[in-house]
């Protein structure tokens, strides 16, 4: 599970074996896991874990929520970035504010309180 993890993760979160022990307990207790077998690898007891009917619900209502959140940080990004059309029309007032200022500015006058 610890290289899963890191694997997935592209090696952005690197799990210690007393934060995954504590967590599988927890699971565990809380009935979304549940111990399918355990066998000896290397001298070292090794214990396989399945989710259980509650865990699946529980896994597939966390998963719709973080899509949920996604998308809605996603969005927001997207309303941040500058539209083409609208730096379009941006640019062309800023424009002709400016040469409207440049040409009062020449002739003597005031233009929209610029001199």
């Amino acid at each position: 599970m610890i290289t899963d993890v890191l694997r997935i993760s592209g090696e952005r979160v690197r799990l210690r074996a007393g934060t995954l022990y504590a967590a599988l307990d927890r699971l565990e207790r809380e009935g979304l896991v549940e111990a399918d077998h355990e066998e000896v690898v290397d001298g070292r007891a090794r214990r396989y874990y399945r989710l259980t009917s509650e865990g699946e619900s529980r896994l597939a209502e966390e998963a719709e929520r973080l899509r949920r959140n996604a998308e809605t940080a996603a969005s927001r990004l997207r309303a941040r970035r500058p539209r083409p059309a609208l730096t379009a029309a941006l640019t062309a007032a800023l424009t002709a504010a400016l040469t409207a200022a440049h040409t009062a500015a020449l002739s003597g006058g005031v233009c929209g309180g610029l001199a």
